[in-house]
């Protein structure tokens, strides 16, 4: 199996980022004594830096971890909807969709806290310590990433025309993002030095920690960005609109612990957040597969798994989210998913297909059952978060053009820790983008679009509902065998991170592709795919019945044999499918792994 890189072994640490510079920094964390949630706070600190086309302080992350000897917890860092955002009030506005940029997109900013969170209760290093990267790299710059400078480039309109703010920070002089020019945020670094030197007299670390979290929610930080939500924004509608987000929304939010969602699958345990997220979708899919899978890479396995990802979806349309009860019990049920597996058969579906656990009637948008001539964009090309990997013009889907409106969707980010001691770290960050908000002039970072992901139709689970959660795509993985933390993993790619997870984590479990033991490296390289027969998360909620993308390098014979199952099979560029991350630890040995993809050119593992 030809892979790109070695999977990088070793007893001390790990780290594997969507960033080298985010592996690198959480790496020189626990060389100098930190421990793997020390490292991974450090680490996505410099991602907001780095990648912020692709994350920011107030997006959101769901986090997973567990520590050493110990259980899988799950950290919600996902904002709620402000108390003002009902549908309401956005059906008031003549909109039948959340915008997918701009403040009506907004909810309460989560990222910032769930790291604080986990820095305060889990980790040893001072704030100060885990925010100097950061702030050197916001300071004194770093060299961009070329897609920085592409993506700057397609909202260019945008921001010399509206968002003004986020010109004077990402065009100065006119000019975008350039590698090998060091590009500077001056606000961002003067926002975390005034928040150091506001907490200084703190106490202790737990406590200076603490009173930053309250500066984010009540102090210049909540002020600000109460102030910019405020502002009248030019959104992907056409119009200009103020967020409902408020002091009070602010205030009143904080990130929280919870108990991961499970499924047993050939002596793994994969561990996921809950519906609130997409989570359950990647155990949704292990469960649908037979007892006895096709040979891996053959036309008829990625049949089956493709199938099984529509089901999956569908579900996750149907029931999926924070405004009502989910019946995850039922929908990870033997008798449940052996029903749903009698579904898939030799041909391709093009039906959209939730099932019926424990007898309740699913129920979907007004958006996705209107006939089609009334669903504008829903039976394009689907819309998601890229991968990088892709040119902004690409015609696979999931990338659609950028236009003037600033009618852009961002990708995500990626984050694992291991450390020598056996703490395990799985972040995904996200949101809060350069292209979602403008740049809130005073801390040189915008506002998220999560709410995007909700509907506006009243009494289904995804429902955009004051207080509760807007579905989020972010969906971190860790697996367990035997009890023990084995393996932390996870993609940025909005709709389609679960699906390449899927083919990653069989991969491995199933020793595909690779070598003997956790060859990391060999499943991540393996030619990946993805399917759109759902609808999208982001505006305007798109979908492609019976798509399929596929790599390049996926064999002929298996390409044509899908076509001749029915499939309407995209074959895109030979790295253009995923930007997976892992770490790995075996219990018996302590031997450490890590792996990071090579699509886009800017993911790396490092360790020793």
């Amino acid at each position: 199996m030809f892979t790109t890189r070695p999977t990088l072994q070793g007893t001390f640490g790990m780290a594997s980022a969507t960033h080298w510079l985010a592996s690198q920094v959480a790496m020189a964390v626990l060389e100098d004594g930190g421990n793997a949630f020390d490292a991974a706070v450090a680490g996505a600190f410099v991602l907001h830096v780095v990648e912020p086309h692709l994350n920011g302080p107030a997006g959101e992350v769901p986090i997973l971890f567990a520590r050493a000897g110990g259980g899988v917890t799950v950290l919600c860092g996902q904002g709620v909807a402000p108390a003002g955002a009902t549908p309401a009030h956005y059906r008031g506005l003549g909109l039948d969709l959340v915008p997918g940029t701009g403040p009506l997109a907004a909810a309460v900013p989560g990222a910032f806290d769930a790291w604080m969170l986990l820095l305060r209760d889990h980790g040893t290093k001072s704030l100060e310590e885990v925010l100097k990267y950061a702030i050197g790299y916001a300071e004194h710059g770093h060299p961009p990433v070329e897609r920085l400078g592409a993506t700057v480039e397609t909202v260019r309109e945008l921001f010399e025309t509206e968002w003004t703010s986020s010109a004077a920070v990402y065009l100065p002089g006119g000019h975008s993002p350039r590698p090998g020019a060091l590009f500077r945020n001056p606000a961002l670094a003067g926002t975390w030095k005034r928040l150091l030197a506001e907490t200084a007299g703190a106490g202790s670390r737990e406590a200076r920690i603490d009173a930053a979290r309250a500066v984010w929610r009540e102090g210049f930080v909540a002020e600000a960005l109460v102030r910019q939500a405020g502002r009248l924004t030019m959104d992907t509608s056409g119009a200009r609109h103020r967020s409902t987000l408020s002091g009070d929304d602010l205030a009143g939010w904080s990130a929280g612990y919870e108990a991961p969602v499970t499924y047993d699958f050939d002596g793994w345990t994969v561990c996921k957040a809950g519906p609130w997220s997409q989570g359950p979708v990647l155990l949704q899919q292990l469960a649908l597969l037979p007892e006895e899978l096709p040979p891996y890479g053959s036309a008829e396995y990625v049949h089956l798994l493709v199938e099984g990802s529509k089901l999956a979806m569908a579900d996750r349309e149907a029931w999926y989210g924070d405004a009502a009860d989910v019946p995850v019990a039922e929908l990870l049920s033997p008798a449940y998913n052996a029903e749903r597996r009698a579904l898939v058969g030799d041909k391709a579906s093009f039906e959209l297909r939730p099932g019926s656990p424990g007898g309740r009637e699913p129920r979907l948008s007004a958006h996705v059952l209107a006939p089609a001539p009334a669903r504008e964009g829903f039976d394009a090309l689907g819309i998601g978060e890229p991968t990088v990997a892709k040119g902004p013009a690409s015609p696979v889907p999931g990338e659609p053009e950028v236009g003037a409106d600033g009618g852009t969707r961002g990708d995500t980010c990626h984050l694992d820790v291991v450390d020598r001691w056996g703490n395990m770290v799985a972040a995904t960050p996200s949101g809060g983008w350069l292209q979602s908000n403008p740049v809130v002039p005073e801390l040189g970072f915008p506002l998220g679009t999560r709410l995007q992901m909700a509907w506006l139709d009243e009494g289904l689970p995804n429902t955009l509902t004051p207080r509760r959660r807007p579905r989020t795509t972010l969906t971190p993985s860790l697996a367990l065998r035997g009890g023990e933390p084995v393996l932390a993993f996870g993609t940025p790619g909005g709709d389609q991170q679960d699906q390449w997870q899927l083919h990653f984590f069989l991969a491995v479990a199933l020793r595909g592709p690779v070598r003997g033991g956790l060859d990391l490296q060999g499943a991540i390289d393996a030619p990946n795919w993805h399917q759109d027969s759902f609808p999208g998360s982001f505006y305007p909620r798109g979908m492609r019945a019976g798509s399929v993308t596929v790599e390049e390098r996926m064999p002929v014979d298996v390409v044509e044999e899908l076509r001749r199952r029915g499939h309407d099979v995209t074959v895109g560029a030979a790295w253009s499918e995923g930007r997976l991350c892992a770490v790995a630890r075996d219990p018996e040995s302590g031997v450490l792994s890590a792996a990071a993809n090579p699509r886009g050119m800017q993911g790396y593992a490092v360790g020793r």
